[in-house]
């Protein structure tokens, strides 16, 4: 490659690095080395900026503002939101400025010449400024970008004349309004489990260039890895071999004659795998693309975590002149597997052995079905560009040790950043990918149409190399509640506003997934009854099902919320599905996590500032003091804590705040748990469910929300319980609350027949043994010999028992002299499978309980329990002494809330005389003989005063 004349000293050569892996260019400058300002001269502000950064963050440095997080400063500070801001420096030598990220309506000048306008935060903007420069006589000359108040301008593009508008109820408003005309993260408007700051900035990377008329700067890239012969959204044959389909995108004109080459390298040993020159050459000028077919049996294949190994790549391809020259390359890690999100439908064969028909709606890898267990993600941070790589590999952490393989990446947040899918694919998480659409419909207009094409093209390109991309979504919750809302509001309308979703969703972003790539399944909506066909003889290959049903078939995914707590265990009101894509009760946070936000006299459960920070409902607009909605947030948890478990009665008032809020994670966890179990039992039903993606995996901020993990990073109860019932090997009680029958299941993910034993018995909360009868069971109470099998990727019935038959009326006696407050069922199970993709042989061993009355019924017991810190070892020893301990949690002291702990097991069943050694990880914090001091507890502290 050519070098062109040098540009400013502040050129640094480390700069290259920081761009794409493998873009060549002589002369760059990364942005984030410059002196920024950040000015508002209508408010006499005028402060050093940063790049990437936002607003608030550049404000709350220089100390113009708080901690946005700090008590109600997202109500306080929505003044940053509505006014209009710039960013400013000094710039020399360019011929192309490039920006990663532009959020949102950027405008661009310099040397007091305007450059550009731009208005989607999702798309990555370059702008050819070689005349401006060669004709600026200033000897500093200034680059300048302006950002608009959002809140601003998307009122004034809902009031332009003839603006579409929807039917009522249609538009879910959470505080800022009119998000569907923007193309910014929308939860930046608000959402019900976070704030709404409306950020403004350069977010993400951003440089300047000088290239020669000859130098190419590559800006971005596709790696499509498919077998031969595969489509999209259909099961390849696994038999072909692979096609490697390189794009790239470039800065300036590809040369005629030009060509591509590869190098495929193992990642872990830089050996060559193969290396060659890509056929089918097309070059249209700011793109070149070419393809070669590869020798399946010379790659190893990727696969998720607990089904094998994450096999990486390093992917060289070089843009080569006609003479053989290299003129530009790019380099990604990538992974060679196939993906598939099934939704053809079942087969005769299939209704032959049991599955009812419909369609499927299940995830193949490598063409083997499995159980995708795992969480929803939002944005972890209310300002991206402080979410840096370490804080994503600790929660991506807390996903592999809590036994996931999948995280939904939800709408309406951010399209995740390289590292963030790097780290996944290092990790073996599966990333189910959603553009930024939800819960809302959206114009259609040809302008907004075009800038939602250009920005799914680009994100389709700058991910699709990922083995760790798992399908793509068109956005959240459209079909089952947006054009549900159409048609509960203006029935009459629905067929209108059905084709205005199909003309976003179907024929403009499919083609941006289609056009691109092979190996990736696209579905408009997150939650759908699958397709009613797939030609792609058709130009539009798709034609949704929506509601086209048959009685008795099954369809689809699902989500489910039911604020009504008496309906918690009452599996009749779960759907049943094939897949459960998101579902969820709100919890309170941990004292430790509040007192970081908030001052000590707001440390309690209805404070002010506590029920302000609930946004559940969501208050429809920027009422600052909406304690109506709420106080319904607030009473649908106390309601739940009151009716399933012993109400705390602390006399210290902190005591009483700490135990209240532990109480809301016991049932948030409980009814995680209750739904989890049975779609996993599912998997050996006739519906054949094979997911569970729980709603949330993680926090925004410190509030009451849906999520298992705070924002620091404390597992609540959630996240230790949904470990517990992601093992690969279960046993599931499932209740059914109208037939008072209890079914035991053993549950399995594992891809070959599992053998083991099972123990099914009763105790009392003394932890005597009760000699109630297992009824129409597989396995004899209490016999650790009582064998079963489960088949592949199944469940099987261990035991049907009728609890109304056993015990009368908790509230009236006994019946057979067992009293239903004092018994409580405990099954156990040994078994030996094969690990997938091993040869290995291995054993397992879960414990699992169920209770015939809620806890606050329950003739609860002082357990006895105790835990010591056993130096030698690093462990904690926990022993339950005189009784049966549910719910055991360890925690650091509220005196240490500097420490940020998190233990392997937490929130466990302990009986009478059973010890139980827990390990820890310290995130952050600390302080001396914190060890010492940790605490433990169980339901039955809720009982007493201190």
């Amino acid at each position: 490659m050519r070098t062109s004349r040098a540009v400013s000293g502040a050129l640094a050569a480390a700069a290259t690095a920081l761009l794409a892996p493998g873009a060549q260019a002589s002369n760059i400058l990364d942005l984030s080395s410059q002196r920024w300002t950040l000015s508002n001269s209508a408010m006499n502000i005028s402060v050093r900026g940063s790049v990437p950064s936002h607003v608030q963050l550049d404000l709350y440095e220089a100390r113009v503002i708080g901690d946005p997080y700090w008590g109600l400063n997202d109500f306080n500070l929505r003044w940053v939101a509505w006014s209009d801001w710039n960013y400013t420096a000094s710039i020399q030598g360019l011929s192309f400025l490039l920006f990663n990220g532009l959020d949102t309506f950027a405008d661009i000048s310099f040397c007091g010449h305007p450059v550009a306008k731009t208005d989607n935060q999702f798309r990555q903007y370059f702008f050819d400024v070689t005349n401006i420069a060669q004709n600026c006589t200033s000897t500093a000359p200034e680059l300048r970008v302006l950002f608009a108040s959002v809140p601003a301008a998307a009122i004034g593009i809902a009031q332009l004349p003839g603006q579409e508008t929807w039917p009522r109820y249609v538009q879910n408003v959470f505080e800022f309004t009119d998000r569907q005309f923007v193309r910014k993260e929308q939860s930046d408007f608000g959402w019900d489990w976070g704030p709404a700051f409306s950020p403004t900035g350069i977010w993400q990377k951003a440089w300047v260039l000088q290239l020669e008329p000859e130098e190419l700067h590559v800006r971005n890239s596709i790696f499509d890895i498919y077998r031969v012969g595969q489509l999209p959204n259909l099961p390849p044959d696994q038999n072909q071999n692979w096609v490697l389909n390189a794009s790239i995108d470039v800065l300036n004109t590809v040369p005629k004659g030009a060509g591509l080459t590869y190098t495929i390298q193992e990642a872990k040993t830089n050996k060559t795998v193969s290396s060659g020159t890509l056929s089918n050459i097309t070059n249209a000028g700011d793109v070149i693309t070419g393809t070669t077919v590869l020798d399946k049996s010379a790659y190893k294949l990727w696969w998720p975590s607990g089904l094998g190994e994450q096999n990486l790549y390093r992917v060289t391809i070089a843009i080569t002149s006609a003479s053989g020259k290299t003129i530009a390359s790019v380099s990604k890690n990538t992974g060679f597997r196939t993906i598939v999100l099934n939704m053809g439908e079942v087969t005769v064969d299939e209704i032959a052995i049991g599955i009812a028909p419909g369609n499927h709606w299940h995830f193949e890898i490598n063409g083997y079905p499995f159980y995708a267990k795992g969480s929803n993600f939002i944005p972890p941070d209310a300002f991206w560009p402080r979410v840096t790589s370490d804080r994503m590999k600790q929660l991506f952490d807390a996903v592999i040790e809590g036994n996931q393989n999948m995280l939904r990446v939800w709408a309406s947040g951010a399209y995740s950043p390289d590292f963030m899918y790097e780290l996944a694919d290092e990790m073996g998480i599966l990333l189910w990918s959603e553009f930024e659409f939800g819960d809302a419909m959206y114009p259609v207009d040809k302008e907004f149409l075009e800038n939602c094409r250009q920005e799914a093209n680009y994100q389709v390109r700058r991910i699709n190399h990922h083995p760790s991309l798992a399908v793509w979504a068109g956005g959240n919750e459209l079909e089952n509640l947006e054009l549900w809302l159409v048609n509960y509001s203006a029935p009459d309308q629905l067929p209108r506003y059905t084709a205005e979703y199909e003309t976003l969703f179907i024929n403009t972003i499919l083609p941006a997934v289609y056009g691109n790539s092979r190996s990736i399944t696209y579905m408009p909506s997150s939650t759908n009854n699958g397709y009613l066909s797939l030609n792609f003889s058709n130009p539009i290959p798709l034609i949704e099902r929506y509601n086209n049903l048959t009685s008795g078939y099954i369809y689809g995914d699902t989500d489910h919320y039911n604020y009504n707590a008496s309906a918690a265990f009452d599996i009749s009101t779960y759907p049943v599905g094939r897949f459960a894509n998101e579902f969820g009760f709100h919890s309170m946070p941990s004292v430790p996590s509040w007192r970081n936000v908030l001052p000590l006299d707001e440390l309690h459960f209805n404070s002010t500032t506590i029920m302000l920070r609930n946004h559940h409902p969501p208050s429809g607009g920027l009422n600052t003091t909406n304690f109506r909605n709420s106080s319904t947030g607030q009473g649908e948890m106390t309601k739940a804590v009151e009716m399933y478990y012993p109400v705390p009665n602390k006399t210290d008032s902190l005591a009483q705040f700490a135990s209240w809020g532990w109480s809301t994670q016991v049932f948030q966890a409980d009814f995680y748990k209750n739904q989890i179990q049975f779609y996993r039992a599912g998997s050996g039903l006739p519906n054949r469910q094979l997911g569970s993606l729980y709603w949330q995996l993680e926090d925004i901020w410190q509030a009451p929300t849906w999520a298992g993990i705070e924002y620091e990073g404390r597992w609540k109860v959630l996240h230790n319980v949904a470990k517990d019932i992601y093992q690969p090997i279960i046993v599931a009680p499932v209740w059914d609350l109208n037939a008072g029958v209890l079914s035991v299941y053993a549950v399995s993910d594992l891809w070959t027949e599992v053998k083991g034993t099972a123990s099914l018995g009763w105790i009392d909360w003394a932890g005597n043994k009760l000699a109630i009868p297992i009824s129409n069971s597989s396995v004899q109470a209490g016999a650790p010999g009582s064998g079963f099998r489960i088949g592949p990727l199944n469940s099987t019935l261990l035991a049907s028992m009728n609890i109304n038959a056993l015990f009368s009326s908790p509230a009236n006696g006994t019946a057979k002299g067992f009293d239903a407050r004092n018994a409580v069922f405990v099954a156990s199970i040994t078994a030996t499978g094969t690990p997938v993709n091993t040869d290995a042989t291995k054993t397992y061993s879960h414990t699992n309980y169920w209770t015939p009355t809620p806890l606050a019924q329950a003739s609860l017991v002082d357990p006895g329990l105790s835990v010591t810190y056993d130096r030698l070892n690093d462990v904690f020893v926990v022993t339950a002494a005189k009784g049966t301990s549910m719910w055991t949690w360890l925690s650091a002291s509220l005196d240490d809330d500097a420490v940020v702990v998190n233990f392997k097991e937490n929130g466990f069943l302990l009986q009478r005389g059973e010890t139980k050694m827990v390990k820890y990880t310290v995130l952050s914090g600390g302080s001396e003989g914190w060890r010492s001091r940790v605490t433990l507890r169980s339901i039955w502290n809720s009982t007493i005063s201190t």
